[in-house]
């Protein structure tokens, strides 16, 4: 039990930096060859920090784990909304202002709701797959246009991330492209080995506790790549930066049911647990709908929202353990 442990909790620690560094050197990459900053955050940036949960998923689904896959994307999705956001709230209440944010909310709903018929024969396939790969598509289509006619820069981590770059000055040459490039490569590198770990070390601890790996996928698996989420969101609640704590949340939730499972499907069709229809869809599904009046008021998110997103996660929890 040691060994897997160790495993787990050194991949996750990997999945962290790596997904780090990847961000890093692609943001910078974007800016060295003049790319626009709102799409290297709404392209590099959030698939950057969707890649631990991409990495986890394809390593699952090529060892023959579905479950793990399943559970991880949906309890991502739980834990970004019920849990991080949750706590961010607490630690500052939240305000949300600008309407391309509250535009993704729907859009997160339309998502969520249009999974379920992909869902229904427990099957996710490629075609499937194409399917969420062009509601991507579709989605990055609306919002680049909607961000720049309401001013905003970047969404979600890309607004952190890209105000602690340098300014491009003069010619690129090759050498200053490799930094950069390496970053991208040890990133890569560091991602695709704590994917390794956590999933054999998941595997086994499933094994050894009697759990099922949708359980394991659900928690642990869920947690741990939503790691980069987590501490983006927090700090930028604790900056006050509203609009970019709650998009970077609605933002990774839409590439999580997008990006991730649709890239895994394409990678590797899934076989989907019926009791996924039944439970923890429902959990998400509903736990996306209490981010709606945001959409509809711009309406505050205090602590006492925050508590109540807290609640409402464990509850959530409490009915997944309940039923068999």
């Amino acid at each position: 039990m040691l060994i897997p442990s160790l495993a787990l909790a050194g991949g996750v620690v990997l999945l962290y930096f790596g997904a780090e560094a990847l961000v890093r050197g692609a943001i910078r990459l974007g800016q060295l060859l003049r790319i626009s900053p709102i799409v290297i955050g709404l392209t590099v940036v959030s698939i950057g920090t969707s890649a631990p949960e991409f990495v986890v998923c394809v390593l699952a689904a090529l060892r023959g784990s579905p479950d793990l896959v399943a559970g991880n994307i949906l309890g991502s999705n739980l834990a970004n909304l019920g849990l991080i956001l949750g706590l961010a709230a607490l630690v500052h209440p939240l305000e949300v202002r600008h309407r391309v944010v509250r535009r993704e909310i729907p859009w997160m709903l339309l998502i969520t709701l249009g999974t379920l018929p992909l869902l229904w024969n427990l099957q996710v396939g490629r075609l499937e797959g194409a399917i969420l790969a062009l509601a991507l598509f579709l989605y990055l289509g609306f919002l680049v246009p909607a961000a720049r006619t309401q001013g905003v820069e970047v969404l979600g981590d890309a607004a952190e991330l890209l105000n602690r770059q340098i300014p491009v000055r003069g010619e690129v040459g090759a050498k200053v492209l490799f930094g950069p490039l390496a970053l991208v490569l040890g990133g890569s590198l560091t991602l695709v080995l704590g994917g390794q770990g956590i999933v054999h070390g998941a595997t086994v601890v499933a094994v050894e506790m009697g759990v099922s790996e949708l359980v394991v996928g659900l928690s642990i698996l869920a947690i741990g790549t939503s790691l980069p989420e987590l501490a983006t969101t927090v700090v930028a609640a604790a900056r006050k930066e509203a609009d970019l704590a709650v998009g970077n949340i609605i933002g990774s939730n839409i590439f999580n049911l997008t990006f991730v499972l649709g890239g895994t499907a394409l990678i590797r069709p899934l076989e989907i647990p019926a009791r996924i229809i039944r439970v923890e869809y429902p959990a998400t599904l509903l736990m996306s709908i209490l981010l709606l009046p945001l959409a509809l008021t711009a309406r505050r998110v205090g602590r006492r929202e925050g508590a109540f997103l807290l609640v409402a996660y464990a509850g959530a929890w409490a009915w997944i353990l309940s039923v068999r």
